[in-house]
């Protein structure tokens, strides 16, 4: 992994070295995992800001944005389901949404299995934002792992993937 700001490997050690020192009985066995996912959940946040940014997208607006198209055609859900999925409230929802039926990107429809509700649809520009939003996105995530070797990467996803399970 790369970073303009160090080796965050050897940052992580001294904190934990710190803590050793200074206060041990903080420290758990799962202290250094932690920190150092925090380390690379940042990394991936910090690569992925500047590429929000050139494309004009807030966090927010990128998250309902993909979640919808995520969602396969027509690329519409309910805006419950869409602030569930997202882990938003619907006051949250109704902002995010109201900015991006501004710009044209998304339209609320009716819903055609329930008469008094309403659908947040992506438009044609919010399917082609979107798309490339994500793409951006993925690619300034991938460079994050510059250096890394593929069999170092497959084994670390499977080993968050055991944990996530337990």
């Amino acid at each position: 992994m790369t970073d303009s700001r160090g080796d965050q490997g050897d940052r992580v050690a001294e904190l934990i070295a710190v803590w050793q020192r200074e206060l041990p009985e903080v420290l758990h066995p799962t202290s250094e995992l932690s920190k150092r996912l925090m380390v690379l959940a940042d990394a991936l946040h910090q690569a992925g800001r500047p590429v929000l940014r050139e494309l004009g997208l807030t966090s927010a607006e990128f998250d309902v944005i993909v979640a919808l198209r995520r969602a396969g055609a027509p690329y519409r859900q309910k805006p419950s389901d869409l602030s569930r999925s997202l882990f938003l409230s619907s006051g949250g929802t109704t902002n995010v949404v109201n900015q991006l039926v501004r710009r044209g990107l998304v339209a609320r429809e009716p819903d055609p299995d329930d008469g008094r509700g309403i659908q947040i649809l992506l438009t044609n520009e919010g399917v082609a934002a979107a798309e490339e939003a994500v793409t951006a996105s993925s690619a300034a995530h991938h460079k994050v792992w510059d250096g890394v070797p593929d069999e170092t990467v497959e084994r670390a996803t499977a080993a968050l993937r055991a944990l996530l399970r337990g």
